[in-house]
């Protein structure tokens, strides 16, 4: 079975359920067979991206640590500790990606004032700057792709897919 350019493969129905079989009930649903598959693509198109944007950032920035200087422009300081919960990897790893984001110029680190022992991490100026013009060119090229749909379209799009991230913490 071949994707069609929206993930599909020919072979199953528009609802997900193999051709001419019957759906099942519960997760063989149709619905979460079709949601499944439109999750699929993009999750893949979003890692694809994501280096994408990593590399317009910094060349050398790895695709991982994107989303890290995303959290850190939308939240601001934050400890090494926080970051790595909500990024969901060690403290080793964000030991590692935090020390080569200093090294490329874009966070720093300092004491945390409310305890000494920790440290605060922070985007640069520079990092500001690079992230910003990233995320910005990133919101026009959406602009483009969805100019054809109705803004309420857009927003209920947005909504659900914040139900649906909420969900996914649960």
């Amino acid at each position: 079975m071949h994707e069609d350019g929206n993930g599909g493969c020919r072979g199953v129905d528009s609802g997900g359920a193999p051709s001419g079989g019957e759906p099942r009930s519960g997760v063989n649903q149709p619905e979460f067979l079709a949601l499944e598959r439109e999750l699929t693509v993009l999750l893949r198109r979003a890692r694809a991206n994501q280096g994408e944007m990593a590399r317009e950032v910094h060349p050398d920035l790895e695709s991982s640590a994107y989303g890290l200087l995303v959290r850190l422009g939308e939240c601001g300081g934050q400890r090494a500790t926080e970051l790595a919960a909500y990024i969901g990897v060690g403290k080793a790893t964000m030991s590692r990606q935090l020390r080569a984001l200093e090294e490329l110029g874009l966070v720093t680190r300092e004491p945390d004032p409310a305890d000494g022992r920790a440290w605060v991490v922070t985007l640069t100026r520079e990092g500001q700057e690079r992230v910003g013009r990233v995320r910005e060119a990133r919101r026009a090229r959406y602009a483009r792709r969805l100019a054809d749909w109705d803004p309420r379209e857009v927003a209920e799009l947005a909504r659900l897919l914040h139900e649906l991230n909420r969900g996914m913490e649960k």
